[in-house]
């Protein structure tokens, strides 16, 4: 259980899945569809250990926790984020499963030594700092713009992170798939499973799911398109997308 109330504008929301809570606030940023893919894309040992980088409020491990028995690990930069996501896997009685650390991932390896997660998950800001606007709530600027990292910092630590053989699974924007992949073979992460994702069947990807493997051998994979809602609005998913959100617990 929740050790503390809930902040004044806190709530809780349902994963649909598993039963699992989480809590939220409007004054920060939300989780959103990119870290349920995220979470049901990723290639992830049944055990050993497994980190998400830029975890937010902690819901790609709570997600995770449906797949595996693997020991999970969050590091999230914003105290504020960080703290819910804590409370949040106290919510749910993970304490046992999921570590949350407050921190910066450029820097974690200096705790945790080189190569010791099996599995890394990413969901990293998507906008580098080229002069667009930022938003005014800090914590969505942070969360959404390479403020505090880059995506080649991004992936360097992963690189350093990561063991020879695991996966490295990241959600980004197609129009920087090219630099991704770049970045990736740079630092020894050799991409192998690709999938692009379509608000609707005759409109452009919006969220790319990538996969690489640490020192791997070139041999990528174009996985067919997903497509998130049916007809022209976006208040239906396609059955696959509704199946990702609820989840089936894997064996």
């Amino acid at each position: 259980m929740i050790n503390e109330p809930l902040n004044d504008s806190e709530r809780i929301d349902d994963l649909l899945t598993h039963d699992l809570r989480i809590i939220q606030s409007e004054e920060v940023f939300s989780f959103s569809m990119d870290a349920v893919l995220l979470a049901r894309f990723a290639g992830i040992p049944k055990r050993g250990k497994i980190l998400d980088l830029c975890t937010g409020n902690g819901v790609v491990p709570l997600l995770l926790t449906t797949r595996t028995q693997a020991q999970i690990e969050g590091i999230e930069i914003q105290p504020r984020l960080a703290d819910m996501a804590r409370r949040s896997v106290a919510l749910n009685g993970l304490e046992n499963v999921i570590t949350i650390r407050e921190g910066d991932l450029r820097q974690l390896v200096e705790v945790t030594g080189h190569g010791v997660y099996d599995a890394i998950t990413v969901n990293p800001p998507y906008m580098p700092l080229n002069g667009s606007d930022l938003k005014v709530n800090i914590h969505e600027a942070i969360a959404r713009h390479e403020l505090y990292c880059t995506l080649e910092e991004v992936i360097q630590a992963c690189t350093r992170l990561i063991r020879t053989g695991g996966k490295v699974t990241m959600v980004h924007r197609p129009q920087r798939l090219g630099e991704i992949i770049s970045l990736m073979r740079e630092y020894r992460l050799e991409p192998k499973r690709i999938r692009f994702v379509h608000p609707r069947p005759q409109a452009e990807a919006n969220i790319v799911l990538i996969e690489a493997l640490r020192d791997g051998k070139p041999d990528v994979r174009l996985l067919p398109p997903l497509i998130a809602y049916e007809g022209e609005g976006r208040n239906q998913y396609t059955p696959e997308m509704l199946e990702i959100y609820t989840g089936q617990k894997e064996e």
